[in-house]
This record gives structure tokens, sequence and C-alpha cells, in this order.
């Protein structure tokens, strides 16, 4: 099987569409030899910041010099994205190779898996192949019944924050939703609870009762940020001094800190991970689509923050880096988002809005959107492409001597990126 035909089978399975429970997954690994059960699995949920932690940890453990497997969605430009080790893609032969060797058990099933549940199976059969340390798994939404959670056992279970979002598949409320996120708490498997919303952290705590899991929580009293720019940010933690982190956006400082947490706990269970380790990892982690800093002249940034919470942490950041000056915004989000909201949050920051399409069915129609903006009395335009979007944010971002902010769907995160570059070289 070539990698061209292997995307094609893989991409036959978005029919599937999106389907409850661990059925199918559970019973596609055991015709595989549950390779999941070979590997040491630090488990992932949470509305906001999995991404940026799974990165940051991946990079940490990996200077500790482990083998570090990481599965994390969703496809923001190359389906190998979602399975690497030590920060490396999948190579494609690798990616043919899985695919060609797990299609006969898929084929063998009478209900088919989902297309996640698919990259889920992959994911294991890969890092097993290649004999990792530690594996960093990502839920895809929600956890309980989340195609990840059919793994028995984990090593630490990781819990980023709770906020509203996909409630039409994990409940209304944030206690509705945090019940779906501790889903993936393991019996006498310690959990880390990085957030600090009271009503969620009663129904962990609850949970982790229940499972007789021991229960940490993450202390950002003892933050301390001494510099924060576009080149990164100089920040202390606990007992920790000079920490620098790359990635931008203050809420980075918030996910590093998280890290820093799961680390004490690794290795306390056995893991030897050096303070060296420890700075070097998080000073040279890379994530994309969150705070993404794309270009420096003109001043381009990207950020994937889809939701309320994701989208009021993006703007924050945008005042603490650039005071007062307004920016050029570029977005588009999903109709089922709380767009109202998104639109408020970011009229805030912006002088012109551009408005965009996603590439996907379940897209806020640009006009609609730009007609949310113009009701708050902020300028803004539809467009029916994205490059013409693009086009014309950059054009006048460059006449105002101004920063361009492109926010929103990560759905929109490729195409827009393929529109910078081809705009006289915009990306760089």
């Amino acid at each position: 099987m070539t990698y061209a035909q292997a995307l094609d089978y893989i991409d036959s399975f978005k029919s599937q569409g999106s389907k409850p429970g661990l059925e199918r997954v559970a019973e596609l690994l055991a015709k595989l030899g549950n390779p999941q059960e070979r590997l040491r699995i630090i488990h992932v949920a949470g509305t906001n910041g999995k991404g940026s932690f799974c990165a940051m940890l991946e990079s940490v453990l990996s200077h500790a010099g482990y083998r570090v497997g990481a599965f994390t969605s969703p496809v923001l430009e190359r389906l190998n994205e979602t399975f690497r080790r030590n920060g490396r893609d999948i190579p494609d032969e690798d990616l043919a190779g899985v695919t060609e060797s797990i299609r006969p058990y898929v084929q063998s099933m009478t209900d088919l898996p989902t297309e996640f549940e698919l990259y889920t199976a992959m994911a294991f059969v890969w890092f097993a192949r290649e004999r990792c340390d530690y594996v960093i798994l990502e839920c895809g939404m929600g956890g309980r019944q989340d195609a990840t959670n059919v793994i028995n056992r984990s090593l630490l279970s990781v819990i980023t924050g709770i906020s509203l979002d996909h409630t039409r598949f994990l409940g209304s409320t944030i206690e509705d939703i945090a019940a779906e996120k501790a889903g993936i708490l393991k019996e006498n498997t310690p959990c880390l609870w990085c957030g600090n919303q009271r009503a969620a952290d009663d129904v962990i705590r609850s949970k982790a009762e229940q499972m007789h899991a021991e229960l940490y929580r993450v202390d950002r009293s003892t933050i301390r940020i001494g510099s924060a720019g576009i080149d990164g940010t100089l920040f202390d933690f606990g007992g920790y001094r000079n920490l620098k982190i790359s990635l931008l956006g203050l809420y980075q400082v918030q996910n590093a800190a998280n890290v820093i947490c799961a680390v004490e706990i690794l290795r306390r269970l056995g893991a030897a991970i050096s303070d060296q380790a420890l700075y070097a990892g998080l000073a040279s982690a890379k994530w994309k689509a969150r705070f993404e800093l794309m270009s420096r002249n003109p001043v381009v940034i990207y950020d994937g923050g889809h939701n309320p919470e994701g989208v009021d942490s993006a703007v924050e950041s945008v005042k603490a880096y650039f005071g007062d000056e307004k920016l050029c915004v570029v977005t588009g989000v999903m109709a089922d988002k709380n767009y109202a909201y998104i639109a408020r949050s970011i009229a805030q920051i912006a002088s012109h809005v551009y408005c965009l399409t996603p590439n996907q069915s379940r897209s806020l129609a640009a006009e609609q959107y730009a007609e949310t903006f113009r009701s708050l009395g902020t300028a803004a335009d539809a467009y029916p492409t994205i490059p013409g979007a693009v086009h014309a944010a950059l054009k006048q971002c460059k006449e105002q001597s101004a920063p361009l902010l492109c926010i929103g769907s990560l759905y929109m995160y490729a195409d827009v990126k393929k529109a910078l570059r081809a705009d006289s070289g915009s990306l760089h």
C-alpha cells in the first residue's frame, strides 16, 4: 500500500461520522493483540490547553532521553502530524505500513470503526512498534466515551481545564462536561487537575475518591511573569526560576506550570527527568495554531481559539503584547459555537475584521459573522474565499503597519497558512 492509497483508505471512514461508545475500537484492538496494553500512557483530557500541554511534555520527556510517542488532534495540515515520536511526525512509509497491516482486521468487522477510532488504533500499533517509553495520549473530545479511553490503565491522568464546549455531545453544564472528562480516571492512578472551576472541582474530586486516584492540583498563585513578548516568555513557578517558553500567549505560562506539576508526579513514579531536561524541553517546545507567530514583517499571529474561554485568553494576550494598538483580524467560526460572545471579545482589539467561511460543513456563513461584528460597531467585511480575506487583511495591515491576528476555527488553519504563503511570500 502506498502513502496515497493509505490516505484514500483512511479518508473513506469519514462517512462513518461520529458514534459514541468504545465497542468498535476495543474490538479492533483486540484483533490487533491489544498493543495499548504494552504502553505507559499519560492520558490528557480538557476543554482547552490539551495540545500545548502534550507538546511541552513531549519535548521535556524527549530531552530527558526517552522515546516518546504523542497522539494529538485535530489534523491541521497533514494526517502524519497526529502521530509523533520525539517531536517528529510519522514518516509516510510508516503510516502506509501501519494502515496496510491493520486493514484486514478492520475489514473483518461487522460494525466498522469511525475515522477517529481508526486513528486511535493506528497510534497504538505504531507506538508499540516504536517501543516508546512513554505515550502522551490526547482525548479527541470529552473523555468517558472518547476512543482513547479504550485503555484499561494509564500512568497518569491529566485534566487541563473545563469550560462550555461541544455541549451537544458532552452536556450543557460545567458539571456535565467535568463528569465526561473525569471519565478517563483509572483505579489507583494519580490524576492532575489543572482547572480552577469550583463546580468542576467537586465532580473531579468525587470521581477521584471513587477510583482511589490520588488527586493533585496546580497552584498557579506562585507564577511570576518576568517578561513577555513575541520572542517568548520568562517566568518563575514554585521553586523554579527563570523558566523560558517560546510558545506565545500568556495562557501558555499556565500550561507550562501544568507540565511542571506533571513532571514532578512522573518523577515520583520513577521517571528520570533532570531540571536541565525540564528547562530545555519547555524552551524548545513548538505547537501549531496556538498564538503561533507566522510572520514578523508584518507581524502575523494565528490562534485557534474557537470557544469563549479560548478567545478570551487570546484577546488577553493581544492586550499584553500590543497594548492599546488595534489589530486587523481574520476570523471564521463554526455555527454551533457561541459566535456572538466570540465576536464581542474579538471586537475589543480589532480595527477591522475580515470574515471568512471555514471549509467545513458546520461553518457559520461569513456574511452572518460579519453582520454580528457590525452590530457591535466594529468594521467588518465578508469574503467568499479564504485567500480573498487574507489578501485584503494583509494589504490593510501593511498599509497601517498593524499586526494581523488570524483567530477562530482550527479547520481554517491550513487554508489560511496556504494563503499567507501565496501572498507575496508573507509567511516566513
